[in-house]
This record gives C-alpha cells, structure tokens and sequence, in this order.
C-alpha cells in the first residue's frame, strides 16, 4: 500500500481544518486542528480513518429547519392556504414535517417529495418540469415529484437540504410559500 507523504497529510489536516472553521465549526474543529499534526503525520493505529479519506459536509440544524417549516406555514396560512410543509436533508430523510390545519391528506407526502426532489436535483421542482419534456423518465425516480412548490436550500453554492409544500391551489403558490421559508433563514 503506498502511503502519502507528511506533506500531503499535513495539507489534508489544514483543509479539513479551513473547512470545518468555513462552517463556523470553531469548537470541534480547533480540537481536531489542535491534534492534527500528530494525527496526520501518524498511521492511524487505532482502527480510525486517516482525514485524506474523509469529506466533511455542511448540515441544516433542527432548529433552522423547523423555523423555515413554520414560515413557510405562516406564509401559507396568511394566503388561507392549507398546506403540509417538508424540510428534508440531502439525502431525503426528514427533518421537519407540518401538517397545517385542514391540510388534504395527499399534502404530507407530496411536500415531502417535493422537497427531496429539490435538493436532490439543487433546482427548484417548478424548474423540474420542464425537463421532463426532454427526459419523462426522471419521473421514474424513487420518491420524487416533478410539480412545482419544492425549493432547493443551499449553503455556500450547495445544496444541504430541501423544503417542499404541498397544498395550494397550484405549485407556483405552494414555491412562493417555500420561499418564505427560505428566506426566514437569512436571519
């Protein structure tokens, strides 16, 4: 097995450190940057992965994730909309679900779907439908919905996770109460 060189380990621990310190990571991370120089410039012994080998990625927090549903939800409900909303994380697994008042019982999952659809795609699903003209068997992918009211959330240029609603008379309302919630995080 060909092993790196300290140099390249050493840069790979200053990288992992810049990265994590760019998410505003200064606790955990100073404690990984504090032992990285031994730990990079040592065989890992103990059965752990070497940090060349790992890739960090930024994540939504509960709390964000349930202050954008409840947004999205007001906004929605301020409409005399009744909607479901959905803020599921990259990799689709739900952060927050809402089920407004009154809301039809098809809202839940479609709002989730939407949502996963988004992020997956880092597009907004009003967008979406569009290429299903030029490609109708992306409808064939799992757990997926190509109608409007899906909005990608996005950290630094990339997508961490993805808030759909479900419920309004059409998609383009349900996107702009999305939004809503979106924009309720820029604060």
């Amino acid at each position: 097995m060909k092993r790196s060189t300290p140099r390249v380990r050493a840069a790979a621990c200053g990288s992992l450190l810049a990265v994590g310190l760019g998410f505003g990571l200064a606790g955990p991370v100073q404690a990984v940057g504090a032992t990285c120089a031994t730990a990079c410039t040592a065989p890992a012994t103990d059965g752990g992965v070497a940090p060349q080998n790992v890739v960090s990625t930024a994540h939504l927090t509960e709390r964000a994730a349930a202050k954008a549903a409840r947004a999205a939800l007001a906004a929605a409900v301020a409409a005399g909309q009744r909607v479901s909303v959905a803020v599921l994380d990259r990799s689709g697994n739900p952060i927050v679900v809402l089920r407004g008042d009154g809301a039809g019982p098809h809202t839940y999952e479609s709002a989730q779907r939407k949502a996963y659809t988004a992020a997956s795609f880092n597009a907004p699903t009003s967008v979406l439908v569009g290429r299903l003209e030029q490609t109708p068997t992306l409808a064939d992918i799992p757990d997926t919905l190509f109608l409007a009211g899906g909005l990608p959330i996005r950290y630094q240029g990339s997508p961490i996770a993805g808030i759909g609603v479900a419920g309004a008379p059409s998609g383009l309302q349900d996107e702009q109460f999305a939004q809503a919630g979106i924009d309720a995080l820029g604060h």
